[in-house]
């Protein structure tokens, strides 16, 4: 009986820190996640900093545009919105604010992989929104691999962001989670054959043989993808946009948004506030992901901060260099995964990134943080010791040795560590709680502000034309729950083409999932208890 009781209040008081903890992160969701911070951990990605890391142009008093983030989702907004307006002779002005450097945020740190979900969560999508949208989805993500190869070319930035088609290895080192993995293919070749067509499945010894993994290796499901050094793809297009649109795009940096005040009866428009003055505009467009409830205060707990690692690490001198032209995401446990690609050149950096698992509090430690100035020590150990685990040791062999500057290494910058892992740092990322990302006009019950009057637009001409663009308000593109190299290029273009009220003419409809628009309804449905119970699970 002692026993019993013993074991009854070990239960009881695990029950009691479990709930504890569970409050203690649902208060958090509701916090605001504040302005990035000064002093973030070095990302290796942005290193040598680009030319633009800290361009300020001077702050205007008036913008057609603001858009506030500098990432990927900001610059395909500004470039549409840019592209289309001078190809169809339409003057505009539009500001783009940054709160530190260029491309600081998520896309400076995040794992560079274009490697959609796909069989993954298509079940999931097909059960909740219908099979249609589901399949939309599906190929929504898949268009991200060919959209930004053709950005890029047209950029002529191609070499200088590495973009490149790598083969995407799904491997498992945990046989249930193989089973369950292998049926969700099976209905997703069902549904969509034309997809699916390049997915490979293969089993314990193929595997390991195929795609020189650790013996214990239980499978692996192989598939198409891409992989592009995201910083330099970003600051590239930033770069020629400055160049190519000099009298319309200013791109302020280290320039945060305080405050976005709705219109009053002495100013029609939006008013925009910086430490370095004030923009008034009839558009507001967020591109600010982890950061967008500072200030969207009604997208609290709609779409969460969540700070994830990232680490450069020096291969293993006998590690085959088939690895440069595959992806790879592991998956040993049933919480989480890490993810891994190859630099193509220089010391061919594996850049690896995850350790969800070993956040601590089963990943809720991460949920709510914004600090990205340092990493999480835990996942820093795991991340540095795990690769010769996934690969084997015979796989890995000797440590590799940092190159000299005499053998062509640019860059070698003595502030990288000398061991296997060169560097580790962190990211905020934007977790939406129902995982779809949220793309389109704020309503006023959303946005928390009221909207200038279509009369307040500027117009294109004479005074009896329409308006530019759609009428006046509060635009969003967030919350790709870590997926953000496959959602926000094209989320950011459907934006633009929302803004300038061109929906039909870019046939939207055809390829932009509606289940991703910001709706009322939406944001009322849309709970934290629904992500938490899935973590729980």
């Amino acid at each position: 009986m002692g026993n019993a009781i013993s074991l009854f209040h070990l239960a009881l008081a695990d029950f009691l820190d479990s709930l504890r903890t569970f409050q203690s992160l649902k208060e958090r969701l509701h916090h605001s996640p504040g302005l990035p911070l000064d002093n973030p951990s070095r990302s290796f990605w942005m290193y040598p900093p680009s030319s633009i890391a800290q361009h300020c142009s001077p702050l205007p008093h008036y913008a057609d545009f603001v858009v506030i983030g500098s990432g990927i989702t900001g610059t395909s907004v500004a470039r549409t919105l840019l592209d289309r307006c001078h190809a169809e002779k339409i003057a505009t002005k539009l500001v783009m604010l940054e709160a530190r450097d260029a491309c600081s945020g998520a896309t400076g740190r995040n794992g560079g992989h274009i490697s959609p979900p796909l069989y993954h969560d298509y079940a999931t999508l097909a059960r909740d929104h219908g099979s249609p949208s589901a399949q939309k989805m599906i190929r929504f993500r898949l268009a991200h691999l060919h959209e930004l190869r053709r950005v890029a070319e047209e950029e002529s930035i191609l070499e200088e962001s590495q973009w490149r088609e790598v083969e995407a290895v799904d491997a498992f080192y945990n046989r249930e989670l193989f089973e369950k993995a292998k049926e969700k293919v099976l209905r997703y070749q069902r549904d969509l054959p034309f997809e699916a067509s390049h997915h490979r499945v293969c089993e314990s010894e193929e595997a390991v043989q195929t795609y020189h993994l650790a013996s214990d290796a239980v499978g692996c499901i192989a598939s198409g993808a891409g992989a592009i050094h995201p910083y330099r793809f970003v600051t590239g297009i930033l770069s020629n946009l400055l160049s190519r649109y000099a009298d319309n795009f200013f791109l302020c940096t280290n320039t945060p948004c305080t405050m976005v005040s709705g219109p009053s009866s002495s100013t029609p428009l939006y008013t925009i506030t910086t430490p370095k003055g004030t923009i008034q505009t009839p558009h507001v467009i967020h591109a600010t992901n982890g950061w967008c409830s500072h200030l969207l205060e009604p997208m609290r707990a709609k779409v969460v901060p969540f700070c994830g690692n990232m680490s450069a690490q020096r291969p293993g001198q006998s590690l085959p260099p088939s690895t440069i032209n595959r992806s790879f995401i592991f998956y040993a446990s049933p919480i989480g995964y890490d993810y891994l690609t190859q630099l193509p050149n220089g010391e061919r950096e594996l850049m690896l990134g995850g350790g969800f698992a070993q956040q601590g509090n089963e990943g809720y430690e991460a949920m709510g943080n914004t600090d990205d100035r340092v990493h999480n020590k835990r996942v820093g150990a795991h991340l540095a010791g795990v690769l010769p685990r996934y690969f084997g040791e015979e796989n890995w062999g000797a440590e590799g040795q940092p190159l000299q500057p005499s053998e062509g290494r640019q860059g070698n910058d003595p502030e990288w560590f000398r061991g296997r892992v060169k560097a580790l740092w962190s990211g905020v990322l934007g977790i939406s709680v129902d995982l779809l990302p949220w793309v389109g006009r704020l309503p006023s019950s959303v946005s928390g502000r009221s909207e200038p009057l279509i009369s307040s637009s500027p117009r294109i001409g004479k005074e009896d034309e329409m308006p530019l663009g759609a009428p006046p308000g509060e635009w969003i593109a967030a919350g790709y729950s870590g997926e953000g190299m496959v959602h926000a290029w094209l989320s950011g273009k459907a934006l633009a083409e929302m803004l300038l009220g061109r929906e039909n003419e870019a046939s939207l409809a055809e390829w932009f999932p509606d289940i991703m628009r910001v709706t009322t309804g939406r944001w009322k449905k849309a709970k934290p208890e629904n992500l938490l119970d899935m973590f729980k699970d």
